[in-house]
């Protein structure tokens, strides 16, 4: 199997999944890109040949480093999805209307978008449905700031042909000086409870010392993320949460090409009796 690998240049501006900058934690030129562990993952997942050309095709209408990709875990199976930012809002140049017209040639979209909303970031589920001509895009994940939150915060709607519906909530936290308000806001939960569960269960102490944790409430589920963690706290997250071997070993073996980097994590989960289910996991990079 031959793996697509992308080397990093002096040049390369490095995001977390928010795409907020930082700076390097290592010698950065000739290093892996993270895009490099996406393309691993598509490889021995066996997904369609032609998801690596829909990345091509919106690195040469976004621009490259400027895409978010997701490797998601649900069950025994992997899933992917890409993120779209673009802060200035109505002054946008990364619009859902410009994504969907780059994406033409794979895939036509029946959701109708209001380019008046103030939205700054949106989300496309990628699979081999959508890239092989049999699909369509028939959902926008959408998200809004949400003005009035003590703390940074966001809300995400979901577009579609029947209209925009409310999935999720989410809340930024510094752990390093508000560990007491990420506390408070997992245990004032519907689907978490505190007093048959313990909380480093969800607030794992091996990934606390992050940069940025995020709290989310979704429908059916709680959600946490923990940003901008180190190669070695990456490799620990896919090892418990049992990633296919081929993906971890990918890491573990590519430390040194990967330490320049810091990535993000996060996980669904509710309690059930008195055991806390992950029902879905996710890590992220830039392409």
């Amino acid at each position: 199997m031959t793996i697509r690998l992308e080397y990093s240049t002096a040049a390369d501006t490095l995001s977390d999944f928010m795409l907020w900058k930082y700076a390097p934690v290592a010698h950065v030129e000739g290093k892996l890109r993270a895009a490099s562990i996406l393309f691993h993952s598509l490889e021995v997942t066996g997904a369609d040949r032609r998801i690596f050309e829909l990345v091509d095709t919106i690195r040469g209408g976004f621009g490259t480093l400027n895409t978010v990709w997701g490797v998601k875990k649900l069950g025994n199976q992997i899933a992917w999805e890409f993120y779209f930012y673009d802060y200035r809002l109505r002054e946008r140049k990364r619009s859902i209307t410009k994504f969907l017209d780059i994406i033409r040639p794979f895939a036509g979209c029946e959701v109708p978008v209001d380019e008046n909303l103030p939205y700054f970031m949106f989300s496309i589920d990628v699979d081999e449905r959508l890239v092989s001509g049999s699909g369509k895009v028939d959902e926008v994940h959408m998200y809004i700031g949400n003005t009035g939150s003590t703390v940074s915060s966001g809300i995400c709607y979901s577009l579609t042909k029947g209209g925009i519906h409310l999935e999720n909530f989410y809340y930024f936290f510094d752990p390093k000086v508000q560990m007491k308000e990420i506390v408070g806001k997992v245990s004032c939960s519907a689907y978490f409870d505190g007093s048959r569960s313990g909380l480093d269960q969800i607030l794992w102490p091996e990934l606390c010392n992050c940069n940025v944790i995020i709290v989310a409430n979704k429908r059916n589920n709680d959600s946490v993320y923990f940003s901008r963690i180190t190669i070695d706290q990456l490799v620990f997250f896919l090892r418990r949460l049992r990633y296919p071997s081929e993906i971890c070993r990918f890491v573990e073996d590519r430390r040194p090409e990967l330490n320049h980097q810091l990535y993000d994590v996060g996980f669904d989960y509710r309690t059930e009796g008195g055991d806390v289910m992950i029902l879905k996991s996710g890590f992220y990079g830039l392409f």
